[in-house]
């Protein structure tokens, strides 16, 4: 995957997250539990990348939500 994770780009890193989720039919939280796993990366050091692409927080943050972890936020209707 990535070769020298001292040098992990917040690009880099949203493009495995969603090459994990379309590839592997994995939800965003699993996949980044599952990349932090397997390339022995931080859970914080994941953080501070997903607090930096708001694509890819939100998309967490809409998953949490829907699975309870996070109270629901209001959302306008589509």
């Amino acid at each position: 995957m990535i070769n020298d994770l001292n040098f992990l780009s917040i690009v880099e890193f949203t493009k495995e997250i969603e090459k994990l989720v379309l590839e592997k039919k994995m939800e965003y939280i699993d996949a980044v539990m599952y990349f932090c796993d397997k390339n022995g990366v931080d859970i914080e050091t994941a953080a501070s990348l997903i607090k930096s692409n708001a694509k890819l927080k939100a998309s967490i943050q809409v998953e949490a939500e829907n699975l309870n972890y996070l109270p629901k936020t209001k959302q306008l209707p589509l």
